[in-house]
């Protein structure tokens, strides 16, 4: 049964493509008054399920080079178009960039779309973006220290990079959120326990990562940690006993 998963990037591809179809919360575009208020500079936007991005984070975005990373959904890139950054997004998933074609489209702006599979080296050169934005994503990838050394590499000096991580707790839970029922690393390619529970819940292939991963890795690339906050699942018993279940940080190069 694993391989079939041996290119478990395409399966998630295919994946996110009927969730967003099926009205996946993170596949609904942003609508158009959302936009107008943030080009007045009155806006919100997430990394992870309920916190917003501080907005010091961001800083002045206006005709700054700016990615999204496995952000497509034009739930993000509006709001920094909006802001007057030159944007580009990066994602597998063709219902998620044609999300963001039709809403650039609508409200007129230019917007580089580019599919591909962020744990392969990115298509960009060295030190081409002042800012990337990198929402809960990670989950669908096993290995992220390669992710940080391309953010690395494509980010100009001083550029930041925005990540919202997962910390794994949400992997090893039941469906109730109750029971304590999985050993960590989470990882269907090498647990078929694990991979039994994705099928089952229609979860497509995702993996745990620890905060050495997730933090450490950004560090072992070169980075320097400006900022740190933890996040909850935004719903189930794990948020309604206030567990922090994620992080967002703010990276600098």
């Amino acid at each position: 049964i694993m391989d079939q998963f041996i290119n478990y990037q395409e399966f998630n591809s295919n994946t996110v493509d009927r969730w967003v179809a099926e009205g996946w919360e993170w596949g609904n575009a942003i609508n158009m008054d959302e936009y107008i208020k943030a080009q007045k500079g009155d806006y919100d936007i997430k990394l992870t399920p309920v916190k917003f991005v501080p907005h010091k984070w961001i800083g002045n975005v206006k005709n700054k080079k700016v990615l999204g990373l496995a952000s497509g959904g034009a739930q993000q890139m509006p709001i920094f178009a909006a802001l007057g950054a030159d944007v580009t997004v990066l994602d597998y998933s063709d219902a998620q960039l044609s999300s963001e074609r039709e809403f650039a489209n609508k409200a007129g702006y230019d917007i580089d779309i580019i599919k591909a599979d962020m744990s392969q080296p990115l298509p960009f050169t060295d030190e081409s973006f002042d800012l990337i934005f990198h929402p809960v994503s990670n989950i669908f990838v096993e290995k992220v220290l390669p992710i940080w050394q391309e953010c690395y590499r494509i980010l100009k000096n001083g550029g930041s990079l925005l990540s919202g991580l997962d910390i794994g707790i949400n992997y090893v839970f039941d469906d109730d959120e109750e029971r304590i029922v999985f050993t960590l690393p989470f990882n269907p390619l090498k647990n078929k326990e694990h991979l039994d529970e994705l099928i089952k819940y229609d979860g497509g292939m995702q993996f745990s990562h620890t905060i050495d991963e997730q933090v450490g890795g950004q560090l072992e690339a070169g980075f320097t940690l400006k900022a740190i906050y933890s996040d909850t699942n935004g719903e189930g018993n794990l948020h309604e006993h206030n567990i922090p279940s994620f992080v967002a940080t703010w990276s600098v190069k």
